[in-house]
């Protein structure tokens, strides 16, 4: 392997901490044990760039790895050994449970197939978390002969036994002082590395949707579903990197194994991991019918009761799942959280409880050339720095800078803020690090991405009450309104109904004698000087007499249009954009104008809508010849609205009834009230 320069940059940041990637496949594939058993090994004995020191460290591995795993068709091999030499030593998952007949505790090592092994119970009381899920340890299994001879005796029994994770307390310091010295772009790919992947041959989204399958890691009572194509690796970070994580694959869930166990009062999973992951989510159930309303309550408030005590728990979670057919053809036939079990799938409050949706279809299939051969964090380093970044927050940073638009509810913006923590908490270990805008607006744009999907699954279900899905935000006090969509939803050619940017504007030239209508969409842009730019060469003349008409009357009846704002000291920049075989772009003069008060005011234009008319020097609306061509094109090309001249009105009783209720029509009386009409409210 040739290191490349983020190895070298690593290897002097992170010494003590880095292991090479390649040799953790190496061994995974060879012994039953996850990846962050492996890695545990190889961090304590090859966590060097020295060839030489990486294999002898590997043979120490390779022989602890063959001594200690129990392939099948050993488990008498090993019992055999442990009583003829007193003691053998295992790596094994242990769980334990309590033997009310014998008033004692009794751990199970399923590799051996021994589920009645003595424990004591100070040993419980250590590493409760046996209680539940159990856990991977290196086990000391000692054989006492005498109480063999016994009754009933159970001569196995755990004479110690250390778990397999980090104990350090100070690991925070050391991944911040080694993110220090790396760029954000450097950090971001060598995080990705890290969990096993090779950054130079995935995609920004991919990249993206990768970090964010980390949030719930370093996020408390974080609620993430991914759902995509099979085949994505979704389960691989929370069954292999962490410890801290628990995967529950298809099946009944029990209320008493998630939550709390009525009986003896024993607390479930979400109060010992810090993530517990449903795996193929469209075949869990719980056995409860109240499961999903109590599954809902801790969703939203990380608490359950049993009785009348009130528990709280920070574990996240994940539910994950695969779509049968592609994402267009889902969205055809349903919504995009269809594979959710029934209970779930149409039940738009649970859905309100989901903080973020992840884009599984932009995760490329895992084939070898996605898994890197570079350096990495130990996993159980960076899983004990995830956990222990749970105990911070870094919603502070967007006080102040981060403006959230008015369509985002009160649960969309816990939303959106545990998202943006959890990316942040990502980039910037030091919380004390001042977060670049950069990488602030980045966060920002992909929580709410995450976030608005969710609300489009809501509003296909239940329309009227999250019609509002126009997530948006501004970047300082006095920034640009930017709206955040979802890919999916985007059309390339189409008007979709997303508002544009703040200038842009869909119009139709109603087209003229040796013309037929045509689709435009204008873009201006201003800044410091004066007049107005046409950035078309050649410019066509027709477009041009627009242009001046708007722009005088812009000059003429600024109070009226922009208010405080002289538009004579900015200067303007208009592009025309033809999507049809018109290209004159007569007539327009009216969008014209409200891309030019768009851009001064800064503020969008709404989604889905064409606006259609021609404004004189003098302010006179002029009307509109063929307004039924007009709206029939206007619909053609998928627009939710059509603002035009009220002249037009009374040629529209010839539209059909079919058009007429496919286009929401509205008409405005001069430049100013066609404006008011255009723009966001």
């Amino acid at each position: 392997m040739n290191l490349d320069e983020l190895d070298r940059k690593a290897a002097s940041a992170f010494d003590g901490f880095i292991v090479r990637k390649d040799l953790v496949r190496t061994f995974s594939r060879q012994f039953p044990v996850p990846t962050y058993v492996v890695e545990f090994l190889l961090g304590r004995y090859c966590a060097t760039t020295e060839e030489s020191e990486i294999q002898e460290g590997l043979e120490i591995v390779q022989r602890q790895l063959q001594s200690r795993t129990v392939k099948a068709g050993e488990e008498e091999l090993f019992k055999a050994r442990a009583r003829e030499s007193g003691s053998v030593k295992i790596i094994d998952i242990i769980t334990a449970r309590l033997d009310a007949k014998s008033d004692s505790y009794v751990a199970s090592l399923p590799s051996l197939r021994l589920n009645d092994v003595r424990i004591s119970p100070e040993l419980i009381k250590e590493h409760e978390r046996m209680l539940t899920g159990g856990f991977y340890a290196e086990i000391t299994l000692g054989y006492d002969a005498a109480i063999a001879q016994e009754k009933g005796g159970r001569p196995f029994g755990i004479d110690a036994l250390r778990a397999i994770q980090l104990s350090k307390r100070d690991v925070l310091e050391s991944l911040a002082e080694g993110r220090r010295q790396l760029r954000t772009a450097e950090w971001r790919d060598f995080l990705l590395r890290s969990v096993g992947f090779e950054p130079d041959g995935l995609s920004d989204r991919a990249k993206d949707a990768l970090l964010l399958r980390m949030v719930p890691f370093v996020e408390r009572n974080y609620n993430l579903v991914e759902l995509g194509p099979r085949g994505t690796g979704k389960s691989h970070l929370f069954q292999q990197v962490s410890p801290y994580a628990h995967l529950i694959s298809g099946g009944k869930a029990t209320v008493a194994r998630m939550f709390v166990n009525n009986s003896n009062g024993q607390r479930g999973l979400v109060c010992q991991y810090d993530v517990v992951c449903f795996d193929e989510v469209s075949g869990v159930s719980f056995d409860q019918k109240d499961g999903v309303n109590i599954m809902k309550g801790y969703m939203e408030s990380g608490e359950f009761s049993r009785g009348k005590e009130s528990i709280r728990a920070d574990g996240s979670i994940v539910l994950v799942g695969n779509f049968d057919v592609d994402v267009e053809h889902q969205q055809r036939v349903g919504h995009l959280l269809g594979p959710l079990p029934p209970e779930m799938r149409d039940d738009t409050a649970f859905m309100d409880r989901i903080h973020g949706f992840l884009p599984g279809w932009d995760v490329p299939k895992m084939n070898p050339s996605l898994f890197t051969e570079h350096f990495g964090l130990v996993s159980d380093f960076l899983s004990e720095c995830f956990s222990q970044l749970r105990n911070q927050s870094r919603v502070s940073a967007m006080q102040g800078r981060v403006f959230l638009g008015g369509a985002l509810s009160g649960r969309d913006i816990n939303a959106v803020n545990k998202t943006v923590s959890g990316l942040l908490k990502l980039l910037y270990p030091d919380g004390e690090e001042e977060v670049s805008d950069e990488d602030l607006e980045w966060a920002v744009r992909l929580a709410l991405e995450v976030r608005r999907r969710v609300k489009e699954q809501q509003k296909r279900i239940g329309a009227a009450e999250f019609r509002n899905t126009h997530f948006s935000y501004t970047l300082g006090a006095e920034g640009v309104e930017k709206f955040v969509t979802t890919p999916e939803l985007r059309s390339q050619e189409g008007i979709g109904d997303e508002p544009l940017e703040s200038g842009q504007i869909w119009t139709l030239s109603p087209g003229g004698a040796d013309e037929h209508p045509g689709l435009f969409r204008l873009e201006v842009t201003e800044g410091p000087g004066s007049g107005v730019r046409v950035l078309n060469k050649p410019v066509p003349p027709a477009f041009q007499e627009s242009v001046r008409c708007a722009e005088q009357n812009l000059y003429t009846r600024a109070t009226q249009l922009v208010g405080d704002r002289d538009p004579r000291s900015h200067e303007f920049s208009v592009q025309l954009r033809g999507f049809d075989a018109a290209k004159s772009g007569a007539k327009t003069g009216v969008a014209c104008l409200i891309a030019l008060s768009s851009a001064l005011l800064r503020k969008s234009v709404r989604g889905g809508l064409i606006v259609v008319g021609e404004v004189t020097i003098g302010g006179t609306i002029e009307s509109i010849y063929n307004a039924v061509t007009v709206a029939e094109i206007a619909v053609e090309k998928g627009a939710k609205s059509l603002l035009m001249p009220v002249s037009c009105r009374r040629q529209l009783f010839d539209l059909s009834d079919d058009m007429a209720t496919k286009l929401d029509i509205e008409f405005y009386q001069d430049a100013r009230d066609a404006l008011l009409k255009a723009l966001v409210d």
